[in-house]
C-alpha cells in the first residue's frame, strides 16, 4: 500500500497548491495559468473564424451591442480582457465561450432568443463561464483524473485485455462520477452569475425563463441528467426562478438598458 500512500500525499499536495475561488465563493481546482488558457482560447477562436462562416453586418452589430452592455458593467481586469464575439452561420441553437473572452453565437440561436433580453441571457451565461475560469477547472480536473488513472493502472499491474476492460470501467466511473458532475456544476454556476450580470446591465432577467421555455418548445431528445454535461431544462429554470428576486432588485437598480436593434 506504499504506492497508495504516495498517491494520496501527492494528490493532497497538488490540491493545496492549485486551489482558487470562483466568483460565487466556491473553491476551485486549477492547475493552469490564465495566460496558458487564454492563449489556447485565442488559438481556438482563430480556428473557428477560419473554419466557419462568419456573419457580419446587422447580426454582428446586434451581438456586439448586447455583449458590450454587459462587459461595460465589469470591473478592472475582467473588463479589460480581449472580449470578442462572433456570429457564425449555423442552424443549431448554440453558443460557446473560450478562455480569454472569446465567444461565438450561432444564427440558429437567434431563432430561439427572440429579443435582446433573451439573447443577453445566453451571452451573460457565456461571459460567466469566462469570469469563473470554468475551462481551467475542467481541464485541470480532467488532467488530474487521467494522471490518477495512469498511476493506478501502473501500480496495480493492469495489462492486456483484462487491464483494458478494467481501465474502461474506471474511465466510465470518472466520466459520470467526476467530469460530468463538474460540468453540470459549472453550468448552474454560470446561470446564476449570468442572471445577475444581465440584470446589472439593464436586461430583464425574467427573459432567462422565457428563453428556456422557447428551448423546451424547440424540443429534441436529451440524455438522462446523470449522463449529461448540462442540468435538465427544468432544473435550470428552477434555479433561475430561485434567484430571480435578487436579480430583479439589481435590474430595477440598474435602470433602462441599451436598445439593441434586432436584425
Amino acid at each position: 500500500m506504499r504506492w497508495m500512500q504516495g498517491l494520496i500525499a501527492g494528490a493532497l499536495t497538488l490540491a493545496l497548491t492549485a486551489c482558487t475561488t470562483s466568483p460565487t465563493g466556491r473553491q476551485q481546482f486549477t492547475l493552469y495559468s490564465d495566460e496558458q488558457l487564454n492563449q489556447m482560447g485565442q488559438q481556438a477562436f482563430a480556428q473557428y473564424n477560419r473554419d466557419l462562416n462568419v456573419v457580419d453586418g446587422a447580426y454582428q452589430r446586434y451581438a456586439e451591442c448586447v455583449a458590450g452592455a454587459m462587459i461595460d458593467t465589469l470591473a478592472g481586469r475582467d473588463r479589460n480582457k480581449d472580449w470578442q464575439i462572433r456570429v457564425f452561420d449555423d442552424d443549431s441553437a448554440n453558443a460557446f465561450a473560450l478562455p480569454g473572452g472569446y465567444m461565438g453565437i450561432h444564427t440558429g440561436l437567434l431563432d430561439v432568443a427572440t429579443n435582446q433580453d433573451q439573447l443577453a441571457a445566453v451571452i451573460s451565461h457565456e461571459i460567466a463561464h469566462v469570469l469563473a475560469r470554468h475551462a481551467n477547472e475542467r481541464a485541470s480536473t480532467q488532467s488530474a483524473t487521467q494522471i490518477g488513472m495512469s498511476v493506478l493502472a501502473s501500480s496495480a499491474g493492469l495489462q492486456g485485455t483484462q487491464g483494458e476492460q478494467m481501465m474502461g470501467l474506471l474511465g466510465a466511473g470518472a466520466q459520470y462520477g467526476i467530469l460530468l458532475p463538474f460540468s453540470r456544476r459549472h453550468e448552474s454556476e454560470a446561470d446564476v452569475i449570468g442572471l445577475n450580470l444581465m440584470a446589472d446591465a439593464g436586461f430583464d432577467p425574467r427573459a432567462s425563463i422565457s428563453l428556456w421555455e422557447n428551448m423546451q418548445a424547440a424540443g429534441g431528445a436529451r440524455p438522462p441528467v446523470w449522463m449529461s454535461s448540462h442540468p435538465s431544462q427544468g432544473q435550470r429554470m428552477g434555479l433561475l426562478q430561485g434567484n430571480m428576486d435578487n436579480a430583479l432588485a439589481r435590474y430595477q437598480q440598474a435602470g433602462p438598458g441599451p436598445n439593441c436593434p434586432r436584425p
